[in-house]
């Protein structure tokens, strides 16, 4: 699959007249690079004087973060692979997972922009703004599925479950731009 191919086979496949790799794919690659922001941000702040005392609290974010890149890397196939099986259980339960970790990612932001090395803080917003994407092209790939689901009842349950994660990854996006381009600006 495409976790052991290059970047270019992927996304040459993407942009190819193929069923898959879609949205779904690419909104899992994306929530990836978020998750690798983050990590990459703990690795050079891990080790430092100054961020010692966030020490133990940044070795579990980055094992949280690592867990998290690994997971949606794993759903990068299986979107391709859930696409292709046709099961629409199988191609809505893929981006929601996919909408659910990256409320979990995204969590994972705001305690990096005072305990995360300040050299990389421009990358603490990248990370948050790659979330918030990520989550929004799963759930619109949710939402197309949800109108081949013959469950009304567990639609409305998503749907809210969704709309409350999209109204709280919006503010916390937000408020990392924020306050990541106070500390740019001095």
């Amino acid at each position: 699959m495409y976790c052991n191919k290059t970047l270019r086979d992927y996304l040459d496949d993407l942009a190819a007249k193929l069923p898959a790799p879609g949205g779904g794919s690419a909104a899992a690659l994306t929530a990836s690079e978020a998750a690798a922001l983050i990590s990459m941000v703990i690795n050079f702040t891990i080790g430092k004087p100054r961020y010692a005392k966030y020490e133990t609290e940044l070795k579990k974010m980055l094992e949280e973060s690592e867990r998290l890149r690994n997971e949606f890397l794993r759903l990068v196939d299986l979107d391709v692979t859930a696409y292709e099986s046709k099961n629409i259980r199988d191609a809505l339960d893929v981006p929601f997972m996919v909408t659910r970790l990256c409320f979990e990612g995204m969590k994972l932001c705001p305690p990096l922009i005072t305990k995360g090395n300040q050299n990389l803080i421009s990358d603490v917003a990248v990370a948050a703004i790659l979330f918030e994407a990520a989550f929004t092209s799963a759930y619109f790939n949710v939402e197309i599925n949800l109108k081949e689901l013959a469950d009304k009842k567990l639609t409305l349950s998503i749907r809210k479950e969704l709309m409350q994660k999209a109204k709280s990854l919006k503010k916390i996006r937000l408020e990392t731009e924020d306050k990541v381009g106070k500390i740019i600006r001095g």
